[in-house]
């Protein structure tokens, strides 16, 4: 553990560290993550009414039964015997037939409700929620969504959202036309959530801060590590694997929240990512980093293009012949080849010599594409060829 004599040492030499900025070091914040600090994931089942005729209907039986049973847990009783204590005969028999027609929910729409608790969490703080329609519903604009529990992935509950909801999407029907604008049966509700439990995380009680890093990477890991042990002192940190890094910290909890801030704001240096060529197949776009290189390697590159050409025309018969008149159609097909000159590519070429050399023969998005997934078949990229 560290003393506060060892992190008021620590504090000066990190604002000495902190006051001189390396050209390309990124900050330790922006490469981990801290293990145990997390957003948790919140789902629920509910019941969205005030709509104007918009809702689920009796198209989803659904809807009505858990209408019913929200009604029964307030005591209200939809459907069952009705008493006759103090009403007439007559009155009687038109509430039991009453009680036996369907109840109608066209007001009524089932949803799914979703939301994420974010780290630290308290009782009493309010999260956004997203509410989307699961039925039939035509749109949730104008609705407000009924108390619902939003439960874990453990069952347990951590949240009640109720409220109204805002909607942006509309949609409108007029003379056998119809338009949509963004989507109706989908919502949110700002500050729609309110906490009811905190969700525990080793941070508080942990031996050990453990820093994770975002992008797998060994040379990265030893710096992160490197950079703590020099700020305060050796053997404050070690490195787990590529990902995680073990950093001793304070029991005290103020001390330990001022610790972990002070290894945020320090700076280093990240280890240079792999060689690797990212492909979208859909938009053709195509990004190198700058360690990618080829082995010599000669590359042409051409597309044939086969034109066709229809004319029609008539033939006519001698005037004293019995012939007649009849159509002909005429096919004039043309194939052209450019004449693309080879480029050669010497060993370890770098980014920038690949991309003049495809620029000098005119070659397309697609083209590139072509000729690196060629490179890649042949061994001669020096790269991991990534396609989305």
């Amino acid at each position: 553990m560290l003393s506060l004599k060892r992190i008021i040492l620590a504090l000066i030499i990190f604002t000495g560290l902190v006051t001189a900025p390396v050209a390309g070091a990124d900050r330790i914040k922006d490469l981990t993550d801290v293990a145990g600090v997390r957003t948790n994931k919140l789902v629920g089942f509910g019941l969205v009414v005030g709509l104007q005729g918009s809702g689920d209907g009796k198209d989803l039986p659904l809807t009505a039964q858990a209408l019913k049973t929200m009604l029964s847990g307030l005591g209200v009783s939809v459907d069952g015997p009705v008493s006759d204590y103090d009403l007439g005969d007559q009155m009687a028999s038109l509430a039991a037939q009453n009680a036996k027609k369907e109840l109608k929910v066209e007001n009524v729409a089932a949803v799914m409700i979703t939301a994420e608790l974010p780290p630290f969490a308290k009782p009493g703080q309010r999260v956004d929620i997203n509410v989307s329609a699961i039925g039939v519903a035509e749109s949730l604009r104008g609705g407000t969504l009924v108390m619902t529990q939003l439960k874990g992935v453990d069952g347990e509950t951590y949240a009640l959202a109720q409220g109204p909801l805002t909607v942006t999407g509309i949609t409108a029907d007029a003379a056998g036309s119809s338009i949509q604008i963004g989507v109706p049966t989908s919502g949110r509700i700002p500050n729609g959530a309110t906490v009811e439990r905190m969700v525990k995380t080793p941070f508080e009680d942990s031996d050990h801060i453990v820093l994770n890093i975002r992008e797998v990477d060994f040379s990265t890991s030893n710096a992160v590590t490197e950079a703590i042990n020099l700020a305060f002192g050796p053997g404050v940190a070690h490195a787990i694997d590529a990902v995680s890094i073990a950093v001793q910290a304070p029991m005290d909890s103020s001390q330990r929240v001022t610790f972990l801030s002070m290894i945020e704001n320090l700076e280093v240096t990240p280890g240079e990512p792999p060689a690797r060529v990212v492909i979208n197949s859909r938009t053709g776009t195509a990004v190198i980093n700058r360690n990618v290189k080829v082995t010599a390697v000669a590359v042409t590159h051409g597309t044939i293009s086969v034109s066709i050409s229809a004319t029609n025309e008539v033939s006519q018969p001698n005037p004293l012949s019995d012939g007649e008149t009849v159509g002909i159609q005429n096919a004039d097909i043309e194939v052209s080849e450019p004449n693309n000159k080879m480029f050669l590519f010497q060993p370890g070429v770098d980014l920038r010599q690949i991309v003049d050399a495809v620029n000098q023969v005119g070659a397309s998005p697609s083209a590139l594409i072509a000729i690196l997934e060629a490179l890649k078949t042949s061994g001669s990229l020096r790269a991991e060829l990534v396609v989305i």
